[in-house]
C-alpha cells in the first residue's frame, strides 16, 4: 500500500475530515428556479385542458423539465420530431399528468442537483493550496514550485507535448516542483456503485499509465477512504501508485522539493 493511501485512510476515519474537506468541495444551497406567475398560468392552462403537444413545446422552453427522461434530450435538439411521435408525446404528458399539476411545477422549480456543479470545485480550490497558478508562458520559465494555469483540455495538451504522454481525456492539475512534474486527477466519490465506479477506475487509470516524463496522482475523496469490504476500498488498498485525498495534495507537492 502506498504511503499516501494508508495516511488518507487514517485522515478519512480518524479526524475532522469532512470538516475539512467543505474548503475543497463547499456545498452551497442554491435556492429554488421560480417560474412567473404569466408562465405558471399558461402551463396550468395548457395541463388542465390536456393540450398534449403544447404543454410538451412549452415545457422544452424552460431551462429544466420537470421530469426524467430519456427522449427529452432528443426533442429539445430535434423539435421537428414532435409532431412525427404522438405517442411518445402521449406518453410524456401521460406521467406529467399522473404526478398533477403541483408536482409538475416542483420538478421545474427545484435546484440544481450538486453533483453537476462538482467538477468545477476542484478548480477553485487549487489557489488556496498555496503556490503560484502560473499561465504557460510563466509556468515554463519559473524557477520553484507552480501550478500550471488553464482548463483540462489545456493542461492534456501540455503534458501531452512537453511530457511525453498521449492522453484523450483532460487533467485537473499539472504541478512543477523544481525540476520534476506531477499530472493529477481529482474525483469526488460520493457513493459506491454506478457512475462514481466509472469515474474511480478513470483516476485509476491514470496513475497507472506507463507513459509520460510526470509522477501521476489520483486526488480522491469520499467514500473511497471509508474502510470498508467494499470493492472500490479493497482496490485502493492494493495499489503502489499514489493515490491520496485533496487535503494531502500540498503535503505531497512539499515532500518532492527536499
Amino acid at each position: 500500500m502506498n504511503e499516501w493511501v494508508e495516511r488518507s485512510i487514517e485522515l478519512v476515519n480518524e479526524k475532522n475530515y469532512l470538516d475539512r474537506l467543505s474548503e475543497v468541495y463547499p456545498v452551497s444551497l442554491d435556492v429554488e428556479r421560480p417560474l412567473p406567475n404569466h408562465t405558471k398560468e399558461r402551463l396550468k392552462h395548457l395541463f388542465k385542458n390536456k393540450k398534449r403537444l403544447e404543454l410538451i413545446k412549452e415545457l422544452l422552453e424552460l431551462k429544466k423539465f420537470p421530469i426524467k427522461d430519456p427522449y427529452v434530450a432528443f426533442l429539445r435538439r430535434c423539435p421537428r420530431a414532435l409532431d412525427r411521435n404522438p405517442k411518445t408525446i402521449e406518453r410524456i404528458t401521460d406521467t406529467l399528468f399522473s404526478i398533477g399539476f403541483d408536482e409538475m411545477i416542483e420538478g421545474i422549480e427545484e435546484p440544481k442537483e450538486f453533483n453537476r456543479k462538482m467538477g468545477t470545485l476542484f478548480p477553485k480550490y487549487i489557489p488556496k493550496i498555496g503556490y503560484p497558478v502560473l499561465p504557460r508562458f510563466q509556468f515554463d520559465v519559473f524557477k520553484g514550485t507552480a501550478i500550471l494555469d488553464g482548463s483540462d483540455a489545456e493542461l492534456k495538451e501540455y503534458a501531452n507535448r512537453k511530457l511525453g504522454f498521449n492522453l484523450t481525456k483532460g487533467l485537473d492539475i499539472l504541478i512543477k516542483v523544481n525540476d520534476k512534474f506531477v499530472v493529477g486527477e481529482a474525483k469526488f466519490l460520493t457513493d459506491f456503485g454506478g457512475h462514481q465506479n466509472a469515474q474511480f477506475e478513470d483516476a485509476l487509470k491514470l496513475i497507472k499509465n506507463k507513459q509520460g516524463d510526470a509522477i501521476k496522482v489520483a486526488i480522491l475523496d469520499g467514500v473511497v477512504w471509508i474502510r470498508s469490504k467494499n470493492k472500490m476500498h479493497r482496490r485502493i488498498l492494493e495499489i503502489d501508485e499514489i493515490a491520496l485525498s485533496s487535503l494531502l495534495l500540498k503535503e505531497l507537492i512539499d515532500s518532492l522539493k527536499s
